[in-house]
Parts: C-alpha cells; sequence; structure tokens
C-alpha cells in the first residue's frame, strides 16, 4: 500500500495524479485518476459561471455508482474536448462502467478554468492527446505551483487582469488514526488569496503594489473586473478542488463533504463564488474504511483544503506581467 504520511492526494491509496503544460500557451490540465475499480464520487458547485461535463454522473440519485478520473483542464469550454483523451486512456485499459458486449465507458466527470488570452497570442487549449500525455504521467508524485490546470492561473481580479497575481496548484494531506483526507485545489479567483491570520497573500494589487483588498472594493462600488461592463469577462475565474478519502461514505455524504470542502475554501478565497467564478468542488472516496464518521472527514477537510490552497499561490512562478509569490523561493 502507499505510504499515507504523503502529503499530496495521492496520499489516498489508489489515487494517482498528472499534469500536462504548455507554458508557452499559459494553459494545461491535471488529471485524477481512480483506483482501477473506480471510486465514489459527488460534487458541489459553488460558482456561477462553471464549465462541466458528466457532472450528472455525481448526482447521489443517479444511477452510475463509481467513476474512474477526473479531469481540470484549461482553455474554457474549448478544454471540456480534452476529456476524450482521458476516456480512451481508461477504455484502451479496460476501466470503466461495464456494458456488456460493447466492453466499458470510463466516466470522467470534467470542469474547465478560463485561462484563454494570458499571453498576448491567440489562445490554446488542451486537447484530447495532451489530457492522454496527462494520463501517462500520472504517479504519486505531485507537482504543485504553476502547472498542469494551474499553468495559466491568476488571482485578485477584482479590478481586473493588470492587478493580478498568480495562482496555480496546490496540494496537501492529513491523516488520523488510519483516516487519510487529502485536497488538491487549482486556484484562478476573482478573490483574494487569505493565509491563515486573515491576512491578504496574494491577491489584487494597487499601482504601489499593496494590496487593494478585493472584498472592500467590491463593497465600496468599484468596477468589477475593471469594467463597469463587468460581465464581458464572466467566467474567467474559476477554483476548482478535489477532496479524497479513504473512508467509506456514501455519495450523500460525499456531496455534504464538497460542500464543506467549498466552506474551507470560503475561508481562504475572499470573496469566493462570485458570479464571475466557476467554483466547484468534487469529493471522492475509495470506500476502504468503514469506521470514519463524516463529520471526522470534514473536519480534516477543514485542515487540508485552506493549506493546499494556500500552497497554489506560494509555489506558483510569475510572468513578466503578473508576479507570483514563486518568484521569491
Amino acid at each position: 500500500m502507499r505510504d499515507v504520511t504523503a502529503t499530496s492526494l495521492t496520499a489516498v491509496p489508489g489515487l494517482s495524479v498528472g499534469h500536462w503544460t504548455d507554458p508557452d500557451g499559459a494553459t494545461g490540465c491535471t488529471v485524477i485518476l481512480g483506483p482501477e475499480g473506480g471510486m465514489r464520487a459527488a460534487a458541489a458547485l459553488r460558482g456561477r459561471a462553471t464549465g462541466t461535463r458528466e457532472i450528472d454522473a455525481l448526482d447521489p440519485r443517479h444511477l452510475v455508482e463509481r467513476i474512474h478520473a477526473i479531469l481540470l483542464t484549461g482553455g474554457s469550454a474549448y478544454g471540456l474536448g480534452a476529456a476524450d483523451g482521458v476516456m480512451r486512456w481508461l477504455r484502451e485499459r479496460g476501466r470503466g462502467l461495464p456494458v456488456g458486449p460493447a466492453g466499458v465507458v470510463p466516466i470522467v466527470p470534467t470542469a474547465v478554468v478560463f485561462d484563454l488570452g494570458n499571453t498576448g497570442r491567440p489562445p490554446r487549449w488542451p486537447t484530447a492527446d495532451d489530457a492522454a500525455r496527462a494520463c501517462d504521467a500520472a504517479g504519486p508524485d505531485v507537482a504543485e505551483g504553476s502547472v498542469g490546470a494551474g499553468t495559466g492561473c491568476t488571482v485578485g481580479k477584482a479590478a481586473g487582469i493588470g492587478h493580478a497575481m498568480k495562482g496555480g496548484v496546490g496540494t496537501w494531506a492529513a491523516r488520523a488514526g488510519d483516516v487519510v483526507v487529502a485536497a488538491l485545489v487549482v486556484v484562478n479567483a476573482v478573490g483574494d488569496v487569505r493565509d491563515a491570520r486573515g491576512e491578504i497573500l496574494a491577491g489584487a494589487r494597487r499601482p504601489d503594489g499593496t494590496f487593494l483588498d478585493a472584498l472592500r472594493y467590491f463593497a465600496e462600488g468599484g468596477a468589477p473586473l475593471g469594467s463597469r461592463d463587468g460581465a464581458r469577462d464572466a467566467g474567467t475565474n474559476t477554483t476548482l478542488a478535489v477532496v479524497a478519502t479513504n473512508a467509506d461514505l456514501s455519495r450523500t455524504e460525499l456531496q455534504a463533504l464538497a460542500h464543506s470542502g467549498g466552506d474551507a475554501l470560503a475561508r481562504r478565497i475572499v470573496p469566493f463564488g462570485t458570479l464571475f467564478d466557476g467554483d466547484m468542488i468534487f469529493a471522492v472516496s475509495i470506500a476502504a474504511l468503514p469506521a470514519a464518521t463524516p463529520l471526522q472527514v470534514e473536519a480534516l477537510a477543514a485542515l487540508v483544503v485552506p493549506e493546499a490552497v494556500e500552497r497554489a499561490v506560494r509555489l506558483a512562478r510569475g510572468t513578466p506581467a503578473v508576479p507570483g509569490l514563486g518568484d521569491r523561493r
């Protein structure tokens, strides 16, 4: 069994994570592969500008009991097609929902972040072949910062992209006895990221480099995303999270865990779940440990999700136009 003292999403046995990164195009994708038999899953939609695929399969009332992978990808709605590559990769290995003579149908819920146009060149987005490469790269070691789906991410866009800082991918895990809970977060938020003391860690900046404070900016009537017609930039922000556990939770309990993960995000990303964000949280279980209570798992999630958010921005390296905290390392 994999070492559950690991501090990434793969601390949960049976999970592996792979990235595909296009630094020139400022985009990429991240795949979370489940055990060969799949994993229970549910989700919570907290933003109002989502881009998704196969999310109905995560409803506890849905026929499908298990999913086989999750894809987090750049490219906005264009990136949704990358999920075909994950399905192809899984099908070639016989992993999916058995459907008789037709073989298997892999179930791959997918969500996107908006990273188009961040380079000043024609936009790129991950393709099916790129997502298949992420599957090939999947393993126990999880790179963080400006990689995979976090490559083109930014945070603190309350007053527009020109005031933002780099976001990225972060992951963390915790263990209590035999119970393991881990999180992976892709941070591309309109809001600021705050530390455990409530101080802004990365966010919207004034011309002099000091922090603007996105929540106060909006409360005082600041132009959304730097324009009175903020709707033109709707959907250009999104935080995606995966919370995983070895606890044997039902799909209804996993749905509650996903909402609990959203609450944890809201404690570090301020404001969170706005009409300009496509925020979404997945919760998955390998259902190996029957003794844990849902409340214990939710409490552990409340510890690991904020840490993953912090790591996403602390390890993100900047560009000439958008500074990152990782530049100081």
